[in-house]
């Protein structure tokens, strides 16, 4: 496994990150603490959560799966960078979501009680508030780092200029402010390379993409329905006519350089500038163990720039749409 510093701060963290959502609703129990203790062997040490994850098993789930899997012992916790979320509401009642200090302070405390453990490693905001002052925001925060519950803290979902926002608030009060921002990246939507990637590079932010292979939609989508072990409805497959040529020819590319498309796409962003590692939101222990493969893999100049035409990208602004 390869590590990297998370932003600018000293951490070490894994180049593939573990994403957790579908413990619970898709992933049974049993199969999610196998695949965690499978994230160990492999040398990953970088889980991601969030309070809100656990969808028909309920808010908080997926949360409490984490938690049960920690209490096993054998260092599970220790060896784990922690990181989870605060923002969605979690119950049907004024200040049961957003950024409050009010919230912060009662989101966190349940998400210690779910998972079991006296602090969260990374403490991620899920969204912007636009109704909320960063100074109340910042307080909140500092008020559980000096706890002892939250050693550092990131941002998901943030526009640029919100990030700014964030830091220069945070440096009026003399503090870290945000070392990370997770946000949605991948060869189909290359939005962030406009402003996001550069002041998240500007202020020492690392990346975290979210959705890297866009649904499923780049891991061999045609190929799989092609063959029906795959079928699509709605939006997905509107794309995918829509993108037929050009996913086809994304497909033959990957298989050019003897990888699944799926390994591929993760690989192409572990290649990217400012970005920390992907998450992965595996089903399988397949799926994981495909996902963790893509560390390995070198792109060459030649691969990079091939999968560019294939996925044209932006520049950073202004010059994306100005001179």
């Amino acid at each position: 496994m390869d590590y990297t510093h998370l932003g600018r701060t000293g951490l070490s963290v894994s180049r593939a990150v573990l994403g957790t959502m579908n413990f619970g609703p898709e992933t049974s129990e049993d199969d999610s603490h196998a695949i965690m203790d499978r994230a160990h062997e492999l040398g990953v040490n970088f889980f991601d959560t969030a309070n809100g994850y656990g969808g028909s098993v309920g808010k908080g789930a997926t949360e409490e799966i984490i938690g049960r899997w920690f209490a096993k012992g054998g260092g599970r916790r220790e060896k784990t960078v922690l990181a989870t979320k605060v923002y969605g509401e979690m119950i049907d009642w004024p200040n049961g979501g957003k950024l409050s200090a009010y919230n912060i302070r009662q989101s966190l405390d349940a998400s210690l009680r779910r998972l079991q453990t006296d602090h969260v490693d990374l403490y991620q905001f899920h969204h912007v508030d636009r109704a909320t002052p960063w100074d109340e925001i910042w307080q909140a925060i500092d008020v559980a780092v000096q706890q002892g519950k939250v050693l550092y803290v990131g941002s998901s979902n943030f526009a640029g200029f919100h990030i700014a926002q964030a830091q220069e608030a945070a440096a009026r009060r003399n503090t870290l402010g945000l070392v990370s921002e997770q946000s949605i990246y991948n060869l189909v939507v290359r939005d962030i390379e406009r402003e996001v990637l550069p002041a998240a590079r500007e202020y020492g932010l690392g990346v975290i993409p979210w959705s890297p292979l866009q649904g499923g939609l780049l891991g061999g989508v045609i190929e799989k329905t092609e063959n029906g072990s795959r079928r699509l409805s709605g939006r997905s497959a509107e794309y995918v006519e829509g993108h037929r040529d050009q996913l086809t020819a994304y497909e033959s590319f990957a298989k050019e350089l003897g990888h699944t498309p799926g390994e591929l796409a993760l690989a192409w962003l572990l290649h990217q500038p400012g970005v920390t590692a992907p998450i992965t939101g595996p089903r399988t222990m397949e799926q994981w163990e495909s996902a963790v493969r893509a560390v390995d893999i070198r792109l060459d100049q030649r691969a990079l720039d091939r999968l560019d035409e294939i996925f044209p990208g932006h520049k950073t602004s202004p010059e994306d749409y100005a001179w």
